[in-house]
């Protein structure tokens, strides 16, 4: 057998920072692979002998390959991610997935939440938190605002964390902080030094899609 690894859905990633806890660092690889393709699941396991890698498991080999080479190296907590092809055949990876699963994905969202997500989209107007009326954000949305060094970020996945949002804008100069807003998931600030920075960002990442299904809004926010 050639030690070549052959193109697979899997692609195998270490060096990661072994202080990130499990949930948090799976989140955050979503997060920026899912920009690849979609994700069918990723393992990451905190035993000794497999911390600070995992596996990113993707629905087409296309993806894997783009993921590959576009983020080789990339400064994930300040370690440059170093990625290769999995080895391992997919009997193992649906053995660990198999072992995976057992766990409930997301626990604490109860059915009445997901129900209520539901409803939200098809009643625009019904406003989604006390104090924090539809109106309002709708203005932000709507009316662009003069450039500020503060930006609003809206249609945003539940699993969305500051984390996650300050590893996408921490690439670009000037960024100072995430803000994200209490019993909201769908919506945050990012606060830039200058709005030069701030629109540069905005321009970048403009419609990035954090899942596939949820494509990043951007607009400054109301001062």
């Amino acid at each position: 057998m050639t030690m070549d690894i052959r193109p697979n859905h899997t692609i195998y990633i270490n060096n990661l920072n072994e202080k990130i806890k499990k949930e948090e660092l799976k989140k955050s690889l979503y997060a920026i692979f899912s920009q690849f393709g979609q994700i069918l699941d990723i393992v990451a396991m905190k035993t000794l002998k497999m911390r600070g890698q995992a596996f990113v498991i993707f629905k087409e080999i296309s993806s894997a390959t783009v993921a590959l080479r576009s983020m080789q190296g990339f400064p994930f907590y300040d370690k440059p991610m170093r990625i290769q092809y999995s080895k391992l055949d997919s009997d193992v990876i649906a053995k660990i997935k198999g072992t995976f699963q057992e766990r409930p994905k997301r626990p604490k969202l109860p059915k009445s939440t997901e129900d209520g997500k539901k409803k939200k989209s098809k009643d625009p107007n019904r406003p989604s938190v006390p104090g924090f009326g539809q109106a309002g954000l709708l203005n932000n949305v709507n009316a662009e605002q003069p450039p500020n060094q503060i930006l609003f970020l809206t249609n945003l996945p539940d699993e969305t964390s500051e984390m996650m949002l300050s590893m996408l804008f921490n690439q670009f100069p000037g960024f100072k902080e995430v803000r994200l807003v209490p019993n909201r998931h769908d919506i945050a600030f990012v606060e830039f030094a200058n709005e030069m920075q701030s629109a540069a960002a905005k321009e970048a990442l403009q419609g990035f899609k954090i899942t596939p299904t949820h494509a990043m809004k951007i607009s400054f926010a109301k001062k």
